[in-house]
């Protein structure tokens, strides 16, 4: 009987698992719908969605890590005599 039992709890905290991240797979969702809804009037209003991609992902770096980017990127580019 014991082994019922426990079989039991497990199916029922697996199934609170599966709902919990169901819910948030949701609402990432809807999230991820209110972006690109924010991106879709910025590039209505005329800015370049790209380039607004490319300021958040470097937002989200310190600035050592974006100045060491930015270096090895300007290194490979004058290496391809793409110089700015």
């Amino acid at each position: 009987m014991e082994d019922d039992n426990s079989e039991t709890v497990a199916a029922a905290e697996l199934r609170q698992f599966i709902e919990r991240i169901e819910r948030l797979e949701e609402e990432k969702k809807t999230i991820a719908d209110d972006i690109a809804d924010v991106m879709g009037e910025a590039k209505g209003r005329g800015y370049d969605v790209k380039a607004i991609r490319s300021i958040l992902r470097l937002r989200k770096k310190d600035t050592h890590e974006r100045i060491e980017e930015a270096s090895i990127l300007d290194t490979y580019m004058a290496a391809l005599g793409m110089e700015h």
